[in-house]
């Protein structure tokens, strides 16, 4: 167990001494110091991970020093070592590892470097203190630092007007969830008496049916403190409602998405709520609405993701759906199949990521599907490692022979699971699910056959043909405009080759642990064995109904943009008011800019110019700046320069002191 100090803290360390030494150290040392602790973190979190998978290891608490003692408050930094920390261990340092060796490559023009990879790693040892957290508030220490460091690597562009706009609007979004995430730490400490997780969960089952005076009413306990946790994870998991900054987090470096999108971050919610699924139990009211907003979310992010052209924006919108598959998983009573999903997800997302950005570096940094086509010859490697991620996300795979690539073995069972539930709202994630992976299909493989497949339409291409330092040999090239699409460096691809083994065997081979064996969970999270069995007891047509909607939506987008690449400029022209309300995403953004944008800037004004400017400066600095002026020229037109005038004023003055003290 003590390996949990070098796991946690090797990224800590690395990140102080890169960014404390940047530049003195140098590129090199600063990527070899962040990049090397990275690996060794993954390296020490593999055999505990394993340990856990075969049932040798048991769950442990390791104490790092004593942090609070305070009345009634009391409580330690610990490191939490069980089933659910092992999983994400490995999630966070294996692809956080991998994204610092692709930045190696992707980032090797920028000129600040080990700032950047000060950043990853500070990313990274926040969202390890988040998982290995054994209180409440070691949580909310994490929880807020993965916050911090994604406003620091989304606007690490600085430069950039948006760059900047996107990292503020991701912090201040974060924020309304974490005033939620907040609450529910202070009221779970005024029920509880204690902020420590396994104290909390221990009592939880004698609070179910317990009221609490809330906003003037009776309410169950529990489902208030759980609904107030929960809308912290939707902040932080992008969930509908609290979801408009994460498409705009692209504006970040493609490996800050990668690492945002796949391991860190949106992933802090799903386990927030699986750690504390004991809790959640007793909370039917918000167990039921973590399963309405996950499947809407789910289906809401998927119709998104169908009509936009920017390839990161495309797979931003597939991670927010994906995380809707997530938290109605955990509605439904099925944490161990959320967690499994939260697993295969990080590897074939961190993929399609990492793959999207390679295409987007042999591009020269265009982003527009538009201007792709034809690339599988250009660049054949990233094809195939997408290839292999794609057909990881849209859940590839033979029933009958049990097997298929990562999402296959997830993202299915999330699906029968909730079918087997049998409640209303699980029916309605399952149906909303089932239509999700139907437009995951089509829009995941719509990506493909825009980016590798159809005529090579970047040499339409004017920001590619005509930003491009070009050889006389390149000019002189008719064909292709100047410009040759080429494939990324070796430290791009060695990551993409690792996790396409995730994407193709992650599902296969850790399935039965994670959805079967509560003996692997060992008490980590509640596990339903009921719900297991029933879900091996559903129809076979909703074992079927992934893998119908799959190929239903490949063979549409083949048909779209293979057979006959006018079907949906025809469909845009017949559904325009559809097609418009879809591709401005709901219009989330304008209405929130209505309600509360424009009007705290009303606000604000109008407290700058009226009581900012008009009362307080006006009577206080400008006042008494404008009293000792006046003053200053009264006094002025004392001091004559003359001494028979400076002899008269003390004559008076002496005169009238004299006159005072006789009267």
């Amino acid at each position: 167990m003590t390996s949990i100090y070098f796991i946690v803290f090797l990224p800590l360390l690395a990140a102080v001494v890169g960014g404390l030494g940047n530049r003195a150290l140098g590129n090199t040392v600063v990527k070899l110091l962040t990049t090397g602790a990275l690996f060794a973190s993954c390296l020490l979190s593999w055999p505990i991970f394993l340990a856990f998978i075969g049932g040798t290891a048991e769950a442990g608490v390791v104490p790092v020093l004593q942090w609070v003692h305070s009345g009634s408050l009391n409580f330690d930094w610990a490191l939490r070592v069980d089933a659910l920390t092992a999983v994400m261990l490995v999630v966070i340092t294996s692809v956080s590892a991998l994204v610092h060796l692709y930045s190696w490559g992707y980032m090797e023009e920028d000129p600040d470097q080990p700032r950047f990879f000060a950043y990853l790693s500070l990313f990274t040892f926040a969202m390890l203190m988040l998982v290995t957290a054994d209180n409440l508030v070691q949580m909310f220490f994490g929880w807020e630092g993965v916050g911090l460091a994604s406003y620091l690597l989304i606007g690490f562009w600085f430069k950039k007007p948006s760059a900047n706009a996107a990292a503020i609007k991701a912090f201040v979004v974060n924020r309304v969830g974490d005033l939620g995430f907040m609450l529910g730490i202070f009221g779970t400490f005024l029920v509880f008496g204690t902020v420590s997780i396994p104290e909390i969960l221990a009592a939880a089952p004698s609070m179910s049916g317990s009221t609490i005076g809330f906003l003037g009413y009776r309410m169950h306990t529990m489902d208030i403190l759980c609904i107030l946790l929960f809308i912290g994870a939707m902040g932080k998991s992008a969930q509908l409602g609290l979801h408009t900054w994460l498409p705009d987090a692209m504006e970040g470096p493609t490996p800050v998405s990668a690492l945002i999108h796949a391991a860190t971050m949106v992933t802090a919610g799903v386990f927030m709520v699986c750690r504390l699924s004991p809790m959640f139990e007793t909370a039917p009211v918000a167990l039921s609405m973590v399963t309405f907003v996950g499947a809407a979310t789910c289906i809401f992010a998927a119709t998104i993701g169908t009509t936009q052209w920017d390839i990161k924006r495309v797979i931003a919108y597939s991670t927010c759906s994906q995380l809707g598959y997530m938290f109605f998983a955990a509605g439904v009573g099925a944490y161990g199949a959320a967690m499994f999903h939260l697993f295969t997800h990080a590897f074939f997302k961190a993929l399609l990521f990492l793959g999207a950005g390679s295409v987007i570096h042999a591009m020269h940094h265009e982003q527009d599907m538009r201007y792709y086509g034809g690339l599988r010859k250009q660049i054949p490697f990233t094809f195939y490692a997408m290839l292999a991620g794609t057909l990881a996300i849209t859940g590839v795979g033979i029933y009958w022979l049990h097997a298929g690539f990562a999402g296959f073995h997830s993202k299915d069972a999330i699906l029968e699971v909730a079918f087997a539930r049998g409640t209303e709202l699980a029916n309605f994630a399952f149906w909303m699910g089932a239509f999700a992976a139907l437009l995951t299909s089509f829009y995941s493989w719509r990506l493909m056959f825009l980016t590798f497949w159809g005529r090579p339409r970047w040499i339409e291409s004017e920001h590619i043909q005509h930003s491009v330092h070009k050889t006389p040999e390149q000019a002189g090239d008719d064909t292709t405009g100047g410009y040759h699409p080429h494939e990324s460096p070796v430290s791009m691809l060695i990551p993409l080759g690792v996790l396409t083994l995730g994407a193709v065997f992650a599902g296969f081979i850790f399935n039965p642990q994670f959805l079967e064996s509560e003996n692997f969970w060992g008490g980590a999270i509640y596990f339903n064995e009921g719900l297991i069995h029933a879900m091996h007891g559903v129809p076979l047509w909703v074992k079927l109904s992934a893998t119908i909607v799959m190929l239903l939506g490949f063979v549409t987008a083949w048909f779209a943009y293979i057979r006959d690449t006018s079907i949906p400029g025809k469909f845009v022209e017949q559904f325009r008011l559809l097609h418009k309300f879809v591709y401005n995403k709901w219009y989330f953004d304008e209405l929130y800019d209505f309600l509360f944008v424009r009007p705290a800037f009303w606000f604000g004004r109008k407290f700058w110019k009226i009581g900012d400017e008009g009362i307080i400066d006006r009577f206080g600095p400008n006042g008494a700046a404008w009293l000792v002026e006046q003053g200053a020229v009264v006094a002025k037109k004392v001091q004559s320069g003359y001494l028979y005038s400076y002899a008269l004023v003390m004559l008076l003055g002496l005169i009238a002191a004299v006159t005072w003290v006789m009267m």
